[in-house]
C-alpha cells in the first residue's frame, strides 16, 4: 500500500507550542488555516489535530480546515468518553460524506482532565475496555443498519447512522488510529484498531512491539484487516548534518535553560507506559540508531517531542526508510516552527520518502 505522510497542527489558543516562536493568531480559523493549506501545498496528506481539555474542540477544527482546502486530511483526535459512539459515528460519518472521505480518526484513552467534562472512567483497564468497545461499536454504526449492542460501557437500540461514510474501493469507513504501549492498550489495537501509532522509539524496539502485535492479532481472534503501523516523531532536518545536529544541540540547550519543571507534561503523561519508555532510551545513549535523539526527555520533552530524529533530509529520509521495512506505513512528523517546517520538510524530505531516494 501507498505510504500515508502526515503533518501535525497544534491546536491550542496559547503561543509557544513545543518551541514555535509564533505570537499571534494561536487558536484562530485564520492561523490553523494558514498551517493546513500549507501543509497541502508542500505535499502533505493532512495532519494531526491534537486533543486536549482546554483546548480547542478537535473536530469543530477538523470541520473548518476541511472546508477551507481541497485534498487535506484532518486526522481528528477524539476521546471516548467525550463522546457516545451513536453521536461520534454520526458526525464522523457527515463529515466524511461532505469532505469525500477525508476524514481520519486518532482514538485517545490517555489522562486528560476528565471531571471537567463529567468523565468517570480514570481507571486504565475500565477506559481501555470502554476503548474496544467505543472502537467495535463505531464500526458496527458505520457499516450496518439497525445496530442494536448492549455492553458494559455502551448501549444502543435499533440505531442507523444516516448518511454513511463515504467508501471507496480502498476504504469503507474513516481509517481509526490508536495508541498506547501498556498491555491493556496494545489488546484494543490488535482487535480493533486500523492502525497502531507508535512514538520515535530505536528500531528494535518498534520490531518487538510490530512483531507483538501481530501475534496478538491473532490470539483476540481479529476480524479486521490486518493491523497497520504508524510513527509519529519530530523531525528535524536541515540542509546539511552538521547544521541539523548544531540546531538541535542549540535547542535542548534553550529547553535545558528554561528548566524542566517548566516544560515538563502535567496528569499521567510521564507515568504512562509509552512515555516511560521513550524517557528510559537516555540510559541507552544520546544517540541511538542512526540519528535518534533521545537528550530532548532529560530536558522536559514528551510526547512524540521526546525523542527527535536529526540530520540532512538524507539522513532522515534514510532512518525513516528503517521504519518502513520494518512495517511503518503511516508517518506523522513535525517539527517547529510549524509553518516554516511544514515547508521546509516538506519539501526536502518527503519527495525522498516518496521515491526512495
Amino acid at each position: 500500500m501507498s505510504p500515508e505522510f502526515l503533518w501535525y497542527i497544534p491546536n491550542t489558543v496559547e503561543p509557544g507550542h513545543r518551541g514555535d516562536d509564533t505570537t499571534t493568531g494561536w487558536g484562530s480559523i485564520e492561523f490553523s488555516t494558514d498551517l493546513a493549506r500549507t501543509a497541502e501545498e508542500h505535499g502533505w496528506g493532512g495532519a494531526l489535530l491534537g486533543t486536549g481539555w482546554g483546548r480547542p474542540d478537535t473536530f469543530t477544527v477538523a470541520t473548518a480546515l476541511a472546508a477551507r482546502t481541497t485534498t487535506f486530511k484532518p486526522l481528528i483526535a477524539v476521546r471516548p468518553g467525550y463522546w457516545q459512539p451513536a453521536h461520534f459515528a454520526t458526525a464522523a460519518a457527515t463529515l466524511d460524506q461532505l469532505s469525500r472521505g477525508r476524514v481520519l480518526i486518532n482514538i485517545v484513552s490517555g489522562l486528560d482532565n476528565l471531571a471537567a467534562y463529567g468523565d468517570t472512567r480514570s481507571d486504565p483497564a475500565q477506559r481501555y475496555a470502554r476503548t474496544q468497545e467505543f472502537l467495535r461499536l463505531v464500526r458496527r454504526l458505520w457499516t450496518e443498519e439497525d445496530v442494536t449492542y448492549t455492553g458494559e460501557h455502551f448501549q444502543v437500540e435499533r440505531s442507523t447512522v444516516t448518511p454513511r461514510p463515504y467508501a471507496t474501493d480502498a476504504r469503507a469507513h474513516p481509517t481509526l488510529y490508536f495508541g498506547g504501549a501498556s498491555e491493556a492498550a496494545e489488546r484494543v489495537s490488535a482487535a480493533e484498531a486500523d492502525v497502531q501509532l507508535f512514538w520515535g522509539e530505536p528500531l528494535d524496539g518498534i520490531a518487538e512491539r510490530i512483531d507483538r502485535l501481530r501475534a496478538l492479532s491473532e490470539q483476540v481472534g481479529r476480524r479486521h484487516k490486518p493491523l497497520e503501523f504508524g510513527l509519529r516523531i519530530t523531525t528535524l532536518v536541515r540542509d546539511t548534518t552538521e547544521e541539523a545536529w548544531q540546531a538541535a544541540e542549540e535547542r535542548t540547550a534553550t529547553m535545558a535553560a528554561a528548566g524542566a519543571r517548566e516544560l515538563t507534561w502535567t496528569g499521567n503523561r510521564r507515568t504512562a507506559v509509552g512515555q516511560r519508555r521513550l524517557l528510559d532510551l537516555t540510559a541507552r545513549g544520546e544517540v541511538l540508531d542512526t540519528c535518534l535523539y533521545t537528550t530532548p526527555g532529560r530536558f522536559g520533552g514528551g510526547g512524540a517531542g521526546t525523542t527527535w530524529l536529526v540530520g540532512s533530509a538524507t539522513d532522515v529520509a534514510t532512518a525513516l526508510h528503517k521504519y518502513r521495512k520494518l512495517g511503518i506505513t503511516h508517518f506523522v512528523l513535525s517539527d517547529t516552527p510549524y509553518r516554516q517546517e511544514t515547508i521546509r520538510v516538506g519539501d526536502q524530505l518527503l519527495p525522498r520518502l516518496r521515491g526512495g531516494g
